[in-house]
Formats: structure tokens, sequence, C-alpha cells
């Protein structure tokens, strides 16, 4: 890449938010030689739905084994052993161009918000210090440091880092310049999860603290709340990772749990062979998981993928890493949670549509759960 072609602006931000560590010319090549992209995307090996024990139930609320596991949980947050990690990364596009953590969900509270009220209410009940890990990106990092800097307690500390950036490509290479002619930097994904912990220090810094495990959420998933139950499966499970999933409705499209060369793993939906049946799966993949610490310290070597974009109505291409690739690296367990009713894990908010459909569904789960 030509330096000449990067206005001061842009090389000021590329370097700000690690450029440097993306690999953007070797991909950019391995592109252009077709060695990247849709076809490429799919897994080539054998590839069956999971086993009956690759997934386990959360016990019902009220269950002997689910109050134990309650338990095992807080006895970990007492200790400080846990900590929330919440992904913040993304814009609103469909709520005006906003920053999607700084939408206004319920009372005036914002999608940030009432994540942190939740975490509060837990180690309020847990009699716990958890801190609080707001991964931004380029786009929203201005922002959530500014809101999370007043929300920060003792007990429940909170700490901002940052994906990284890259570059979006038109399809014969050349840098992909929007109507204005302006560069269009993005962020590459929530794959840089482990990558932007370990470059911040977060991660380190956790661990030398005592810490052992992080449960990390989308920020518009407000009912992936911070149960200690989950972290108790977790310690009981003795994985490395444990994933949450949830039983699939029509029309829904995402990761699922598979075996892959005979090892369980999120398999994307776009990663599937194109003659296996997905709908064989019941279950997808939530974006929840409870991560252990040293476990993820550690380098990973995730697959970029080719993405098509649409911008300002032109082909474009940007490279992306996706966090849940990581099962097929770490021991994994998979957690199957509800999506309905007092113990739902699953409402994310993408439209205000959604907002207005689920909002009811959601107050009375927070409600319930103590965390409004």
């Amino acid at each position: 890449m030509n330096s000449r072609e990067i206005d001061a602006a842009t090389a000021q931000l590329l370097q700000r938010y690690g450029f440097e560590d993306i690999p953007f010319e070797k991909l950019k090549q391995q592109m252009l030689r077709g060695e990247l992209g849709e076809a490429q995307n799919r897994i080539t090996g054998i590839v069956e739905p999971p086993e009956a024990g690759d997934l386990q139930a959360l016990p019902p609320l009220g269950s002997d084994l689910r109050r134990a596991l309650t338990e095992r949980g807080q006895e970990a947050m007492r200790r400080g052993e846990v900590a929330a990690v919440i992904l913040a990364g993304g814009m609103a596009t469909r709520f005006g161009g906003v920053v999607k953590a700084a939408v206004e969900v319920l009372d005036g509270k914002s999608f940030l918000e009432l994540k942190l009220e939740d975490v509060r209410a837990v180690a309020e009940r847990a009699d716990a210090r958890i801190p609080v890990y707001l991964m931004s990106s380029f786009a929203t990092d201005e922002a959530i440091r500014t809101m999370a800097e007043p929300l920060s307690t003792e007990r429940v500390p909170i700490e901002t880092f940052s994906q990284f950036i890259s570059l979006r490509i038109a399809p014969d290479g050349a840098l992909f310049r929007d109507e204005s002619g302006a560069l269009s930097p993005h962020a590459p994904g929530h794959g840089d999860l482990t990558f932007g912990l370990r470059r911040s220090g977060v991660l380190e810094a956790f661990r030398a603290r005592g810490g052992r495990v992080l449960m990390m959420s989308n920020v518009d998933n407000l009912t992936a709340t911070l149960d200690p139950a989950i972290i108790g499966a977790h310690l009981e499970f003795g994985a490395a990772l444990t994933a949450e999933m949830a039983p699939k409705e029509p029309g829904d499209k995402g990761g699922a749990p598979a075996r892959v060369d005979g090892r369980a793993q999120i398999v994307e939906a776009f990663r599937f062979p194109e003659d296996f049946d997905q709908e064989r799966i019941p279950v997808f993949n939530t974006n929840t998981f409870v991560l252990d610490a040293a476990a993820i310290d550690a380098e990973f070597a995730l697959t970029w993928f080719a993405v098509n974009k649409a911008v300002d109505g032109k082909p474009a291409i940007q490279f992306e890493r996706l966090v849940g690739e990581l099962t097929s690296f770490l021991d994994s367990a998979f957690l199957r949670v509800e999506r309905h009713g007092p113990d739902a894990r699953f409402q994310p908010i993408k439209t205000p549509e959604d907002m207005d459909k689920e909002r009811p569904d959601i107050v009375k789960a927070l409600k319930a759960r103590g965390s409004l």
C-alpha cells in the first residue's frame, strides 16, 4: 500500500487503532489471487450435527442444581475471579447512525447503562468487585470512554479497550473510496476480542489480580445478563470456553454448533458446506461466551474472511475475523439457554421495531433478576 494514498487524518486513525497488526497487504494479495472469497470460506472437513452430549441445558430456575451453580458462580465472584466484557464497537445505522451503546432503550437509559446496571446488581448481591471491560471500535471509542467514565465505581470499575482497524478495498484491490473520495475504514469483527484484550494490557492486569473468568456479551442483548449460574456452569464443565446456544426460530441465521472432523465447534452459517442442511441443528450461537482468562491469553490463527459489502451503492470488500472460531482452538462447552420467558437470554435489538416488540419481555426478565 502506497502511504501517499493515505491522508493524514486516516493515517492517524490507523496508527492509533493498530492497523500495523492487520496483515492487510497479505490479505489483499490472497484475495486478488482468488484465495479468499465466498468459495474459500466454506469448511472442507467432515461436518456433522452435534452429538447428543455436546449440548447441555441450563438447569431451570428454582431447581436445586440451578441454586448450586448460582452459589458456585457467586463464590468465584467474591474471590475476584470474574469480569464482564461488553462488545460496544457497533454503530446503530438503523437508529440514525449513532453509537449503538448510547441508544436509549428504557426510561431514558441506554443499552450500555442497562448492561452496567445489571453488573452492579449482581456485584451487590454477591458482595463482589466485578470489573467491566468495554470493547469499542475506532468509530465508538471516544463516545464509549466518555459514557463509561462517570459510571465506573469501586465495586464495578470500567475499562475500555478497542478493536483494531482496517481499510475496505475495491474488487480490483485498490483502496475503496466513498462518494466523497474519502477512504473507508472499518473494524475487522469481534474476532479482535482476544487480540485487543492482550494488546491493551487489560487481560494481563486482570489475570495479575487473580482473574480467571470473563463473560462476553453484545451490548444490544440486554437479557444476556451476568448470571452467576452461567459462571457456575462454566466452572462445572471445566472447559476453556462455554458458548450459549438458543433454540432456532423461523428466519434465524447464524453460527451453530457442529462437529468438524469429530471436534465440536461453532460453524458460521456461511461456512457450512452447500449441501449441509443447517436445519438439522436446532440451536444457534447467541454470541454470549464465558472464557477462561488463561486459555485465551495466547495467539490464535483465526481465519480472515473477505466479506462483500455495498458502500454508497458500490461494491467493497473488507476483511473480518470472528470470535466464535475460538471454539475450534479451545476445549468448548455448549450451553442451551432459553429464548423467551423469565429465563430468556437472547433478545437482541437490531432495529426500532425489535425494540418495540421485545421491550415488554426484556423489562419483565430484568425485573425478575433484580437488574431493574
